[in-house]
């Protein structure tokens, strides 16, 4: 099993930076992708970023060029640095590891980190 755990959200303005992180603890072989998710009050949860274990990254078209996801596989730990940050960007941040088991492959989520951009 794997556990996630959220840390570094926050308040900043409008044009600000925050960098929330994922921790990540247990059976960190079996991790194949984290993900980063967010969803705004009355939105559906929508995914933000990806890095995969071969180290490949993706973004959904949004945040592209402001936001980064990094990997610092010493200390299991997955970071989304947000720059040039948009009210739009408001909303609870959740991490995502999906793992491949013996037993097949399953989700596991940490209990989100909110990020709120206002003036």
């Amino acid at each position: 099993q794997v556990q996630v755990v959220e840390s570094g959200g926050g308040l900043v303005q409008p044009g600000g930076s925050l960098r929330p992180s994922c921790a990540a603890s247990g059976t960190i072989l079996d991790i194949i992708a984290t993900n980063w998710y967010r969803q705004a009050p009355g939105k559906q949860r929508e995914l933000v970023a990806t890095v995969t274990r071969g180290g490949d990254t993706n973004y959904i078209d949004s945040v592209r060029g402001r936001f980064t996801i990094t990997r610092d596989n010493a200390k299991n730990t997955v970071y989304l640095q947000m720059n040039s940050l948009k009210p739009e960007d408001t909303a609870v941040y959740y991490c995502n590891a999906k793992t491949y088991e013996p037993t097949g492959r399953k989700d596991y989520w940490g209990q989100g980190t909110q990020v709120t951009v206002s003036s």
